[in-house]
């Protein structure tokens, strides 16, 4: 089963930026072979997908947040970023981890995101 840890959230304000890592644990060959993503969920709405990456290295976005964020992987050190700039109020939030092969659908515990004067 793989696991995974995100860090990096914080306070930030309009216009920073903030960088979120997840690390997995796990088979390397399995999370390798992961479509990687990132969701998230602010107080009483539905999680939603922000970004993801294949295991090839394609990247999907939400339209709310292209141009200003970007989803990366490292398959040596089993981690995926997302690089956030510009931020807004708007993606204050709860950041989610996601990790898709098959029948293995992990996630992690999230992060929480604030982006406030």
């Amino acid at each position: 089963q793989v696991q995974l840890v995100e860090s990096g959230g914080g306070l930030v304000q309009p216009g920073g930026s903030l960088r979120l890592s997840c690390a997995a644990s796990g088979s390397i060959f399995v999370i390798n072979a992961m479509a990687m993503g990132w969701y998230r969920q602010a107080p009483g709405k539905e999680r939603d997908l922000v970004a993801r990456i294949a295991s090839g290295g394609s990247t999907t976005y939400a339209d709310s947040v292209k141009g200003r964020f970007t989803i990366s992987r490292d398959n040596a050190k089993k981690t995926v970023y997302l690089q956030m700039n510009s931020l807004k109020p708007e993606d204050t939030a709860v950041y989610y981890c996601n990790g898709v092969l098959g029948s293995n659908d992990s996630w992690g515990q999230g992060t929480q995101v604030t982006v406030s004067s």
